[in-house]
């Protein structure tokens, strides 16, 4: 995979937050000709991503560095397996060891945890995205890490999909009036309107929306919402998705599923790294 330069860039950044003008303590211990062997392994079950960038980490430190990959990123990965084998600088091993692995943990377990809610709603018709809750600068790697675990993405940003929630309906003063407004100034874009009730809806519909968003809506109105559009429109539900209620989401008959949790609270795999020779 290419790595975009402001993800090569953010990713020196992070060494540059780490490393400063040095690692005193690798480089008091260790001469900097010693090499090493290390392993990087799965502390607990896992669904790997992140593995190009643990790349360019190192590659960042030190183009010359040796590193072997024993998996590939969408693999479920079982405890106690070496997921890669880095060699080189002992030195420069160490210094990359904590950037490498809090991107490597970070992404597995957004990919873990989108696998999780992934396979929640197998047999539906519905397919499970993102959203925009992601943590700053990370939003590429993030929503990789997204479509590794088996999801979709979503808009990446502001600048690629109308996306018209209750602030703007609010700020226009209708739905109607703020779809016309989209249709008006943009004749690319698909437009989506975020609703909270069946009137709502209609409106939307009636207005020209292309897809609607049910926001924080109860399951039994998202079947009645279904029988309405009449697959006259998309609909995504969205708000409060766990995974204990995805499935009845699903089974209403909607065609996505968004869920901010797949990024902003998926907790980080378990992955650590070891010097073994």
């Amino acid at each position: 995979m290419d790595i975009p330069i402001g993800v090569s860039a953010l990713l020196r950044r992070a060494l540059e937050e780490d490393i400063g003008c040095g690692d005193i303590t690798a480089s008091l211990l260790l001469p900097e000709e010693n090499i090493s062997k290390a392993h990087i392994i799965a502390k607990g079950g896992l669904v790997l991503a992140g593995l190009p960038f643990v790349r360019e980490v190192f590659r960042i430190l030190d183009p010359s560095l040796s590193i072997k990959t024993f998996f590939r990123d969408g693999d479920r990965i079982k405890k106690g397996d070496v997921i890669a084998e880095v060699c080189g600088k002992t030195r420069t091993i160490l210094s990359g060891e904590r950037v490498s692995l809090n991107i490597l943990q970070r992404l597995s377990g957004i990919a873990t945890l989108t696998c999780s809610y992934n396979d929640k709603i197998q047999g539906t018709k519905a397919k499970l995205v993102d959203t925009r809750k992601t943590a700053p600068c990370l939003r590429f790697m993030e929503k990789y890490a997204v479509r590794t675990g088996g999801g979709g993405n979503h808009r990446f940003g502001l600048f690629d999909g109308i996306l018209i929630k209750d602030n703007h309906i609010k700020a226009v003063g209708s739905i109607k009036e703020s779809v016309n407004r989209a249709k008006k100034g943009h004749h690319l874009l698909k437009i989506e309107v975020e609703v909270e009730t069946l009137d709502q809806l209609r409106e939307a519909i009636e207005a020209g929306a292309d897809v609607v968003m049910l926001d924080n809506m109860p399951v039994h109105e998202m079947k009645e919402a279904v029988t309405l559009v009449k697959g006259r429109v998309l609909i995504e539900a969205s708000g409060n998705v766990t995974l204990e209620n995805i499935k009845d989401i699903a089974e209403t008959g909607v065609d996505f599923i968004s869920a901010g949790a797949l990024t902003h609270s998926a907790p980080a795999a378990d992955i650590s790294l070891k010097i073994i020779t």
